[in-house]
């Protein structure tokens, strides 16, 4: 039997009210349809798009400050990571080179390997895109492109301001850093999910698959933020039968 058709009007948005604009994030409250009827009012903080950095090189060259993303034999993928202030949680934390996409019409590499460079000092020879994720889509629009790089040499890093002025760059094993978002240690969303996603790929346990590379994703992505009439459903997943 065939599921029913979903009602077009449910989860449509009957009015929209802007309650702040900030600098960096503004918030509106949308008064949507609910199933069943009626309405309900959503918080929604919107945010630019973002893009990180998984840096990878290798315990090898470490040392010589020139990293290799062949791997030998004797040697241990490592990871970029920086420490850095954030003021909501009044602490510094363990987190990818990363930063908003806020260049208009800047492709996500780009960005990504600008917000490397900046807060880094190194430069990528080799990129793809490694996951998309939504951060919080409970109460925010936000969406983030992580990148994997490899290949990596180190430049002079160039002067920053504010928060970044503060931040330390530090080389670690990557199995170091899985174990560290394991155990709490690390916690920003982006970078636990991008360490453990890279930490599959380079290990063998999956592949990444090519996605295009735009500043402006197309609407029928699921990582795209939808508006049009009618709310799609969550992408198939392979092998498994929705009922």
């Amino acid at each position: 039997m065939s599921p029913e058709p979903a009602d077009p009007e449910v989860f449509s948005v009957v009015n929209s009210t802007r309650v702040y604009d900030g600098a960096v994030a503004s918030v509106r409250v949308d008064e949507v349809v609910m199933p069943g009827g009626g309405t309900a009012k959503r918080e929604v903080v919107e945010h630019d798009r973002a893009v990180a950095v998984v840096a990878i090189g290798t315990t090898a060259d470490a040392a010589a400050g020139v990293i290799d993303p062949r791997n030998p034999l004797d040697s241990e993928h490592t990871v970029l990571l920086i420490e850095q202030y954030r003021h909501p949680l009044g602490r510094r934390l363990w987190e990818l080179p990363a930063g908003l996409m806020d260049v208009d019409d800047e492709p996500a590499q780009t960005a990504a390997a600008r917000e490397l460079f900046e807060e880094t000092g190194f430069a990528a020879g080799t990129w793809s895109v490694l996951v998309d994720v939504a951060t919080s889509p409970g109460f925010t629009e936000e969406t983030v492109r992580i990148f994997l790089a490899t290949d990596l040499t180190q430049q002079a890093r160039p002067d920053a301001e504010h928060e970044e002025a503060d931040l330390r760059v530090v080389q670690v094993p990557l199995s170091v850093a899985v174990q560290a978002a394991l155990a709490g240690q690390i916690v920003n969303v982006m970078a636990v999910v991008g360490i453990l996603a890279a930490n599959t790929v380079l290990h063998g346990g999956a592949q990444t698959v090519p996605r295009p590379d735009d500043s402006g994703l197309a609407s029928d992505q699921p990582w795209a933020v939808h508006s049009g009439p009618g709310v799609p459903d969550a992408p198939p997943l392979p092998g498994v039968a929705l009922r």
